[in-house]
């Protein structure tokens, strides 16, 4: 009975899931933004730029808030220098509630869905994994004492015995041809993204609240096809949360984060609009933690060549040039095939970069 519960449960979030998120099928509904969150959020908590961040509570789920999530990175060796990609990411997808109505209750009046994306990638291989789950049953949660967030049997959880709950964390993940376990560690301060938190979208206002902790260490294990590969590389956390983080003129983004050899971090967004330019934002992270808010003006951000994967063209080789950092590089993805092929699909992997810096970082691209 307990098994047969849980397959209904499963069942039930991704019917309701796939409902909701209007995005699920290959392409954009046309007058909407990317899987839905252009759509109307008056029945949400919003996003404004006063907000004062407090850890750990923070590192907790927003419930007020319509979509948030918990992302992990990780771009990895192994000691004869092969490279790989590691991702993790948890969201928690609100259904709609009266701005008075509780949202974390326990059992089905919970009104929180959650789902749990999962790959690796090499230079050849690109595997993707997913998991759905309906709040408040067990199956899946963030708690910050001690800080766990998982789904099923895939977590991302805090080791660390002092104030700071992201200082030593356990990363773990499987899917039908890979499984990876990871330790993340680090003494560096989270990063506060955009306006000291505030992370606009659009010209419009559109915002996210958005931090991130770029600066982990990664030592572990990634099993392709049955071959297991002792690695260790950087790895980037990305903590956002919103309830309307698009226009219905923007159909999707190219979202960057580039770990540079000189010690230095660079967060880049690129809103795509149906009309207009791309709105441009990002963040410049100095090797101690401190950061400078990057504009569309401080940017220059071309596709220079695309893929075709699974039909679209793709960008998989691009110009970043931010001239008053003296960055002129090129960011071109380490295996362009890396579509994350699922309910909501995109482009996800691992990337170099080359030019008047090297590094590697990783690549996000939604809406194609």
């Amino acid at each position: 009975m307990k098994a047969d519960g849980l397959m209904k449960a499963r069942a039930a979030a991704l019917l309701i899931l796939s409902l909701l998120m209007v995005g699920c099928d290959d392409k954009p509904e046309e007058g909407k933004g990317f899987a839905g969150l252009a759509d109307d959020a008056a029945s949400y908590a919003q996003v404004t730029p006063d907000k004062r961040f407090s850890f750990p509570e923070d590192h907790g789920p927003h419930n007020d808030f319509r979509i948030e999530w918990w992302y992990i990175t990780a771009n990895l060796k192994d000691a004869a220098g092969q490279s790989f990609g590691v991702q993790w990411t948890l969201f928690r997808n609100a259904l709609p509630r009266s701005k008075n109505a509780p949202g974390n209750d326990q059992g089905w009046s919970n009104r929180n869905l959650w789902m749990g994306h999962a790959a690796v990638t090499s230079e050849n291989d690109h595997y993707a994994a997913e998991r759905y789950a309906r709040g408040g049953i067990g199956q899946t949660g963030v708690t910050l004492a001690p800080f766990s967030a998982w789904i099923d049997d895939w977590a991302l959880s805090s080791k660390a015995s002092g104030d700071d709950p992201l200082a030593d964390m356990h990363l773990q993940a499987s899917g039908p041809h890979f499984h990876y376990q990871l330790r993340l560690t680090s003494s560096k301060p989270l990063v506060l993204q955009g306006k000291q938190g505030f992370s606009q979208k659009s010209e419009q206002g559109q915002a996210s609240y958005y931090y991130s902790q770029p600066f982990f260490l990664a030592d572990g294990s990634v099993e392709i096809d049955g071959k297991t590969y002792q690695v260790n590389g950087p790895a980037w956390l990305d903590r956002e949360w919103s309830s309307q983080p698009l226009t219905e003129n923007q159909t999707g983004w190219d979202w960057f984060s580039l770990h540079l050899k000189d010690g230095a971090e660079v967060m880049l967004y690129r809103m795509r609009q149906k009309d207009g330019e791309p709105y441009l934002t990002g963040t410049w992270i100095n090797g101690d933690g401190s950061t400078q808010l990057l504009e569309g003006k401080d940017i220059a951000l071309e596709p220079q060549d695309t893929t075709d994967v699974e039909g679209r063209d793709m960008p998989t080789r691009w110009s970043v040039k931010i001239p008053g950092k003296d960055l002129n590089i090129t960011v071109e993805a380490l295996n362009p095939q890396a579509w994350m092929n699922l309910q909501i699909p995109y482009w996800e992997g691992p990337v170099q970069v080359s030019g008047s810096q090297e590094g590697v970082g990783y690549l996000e691209m939604t809406g194609y």
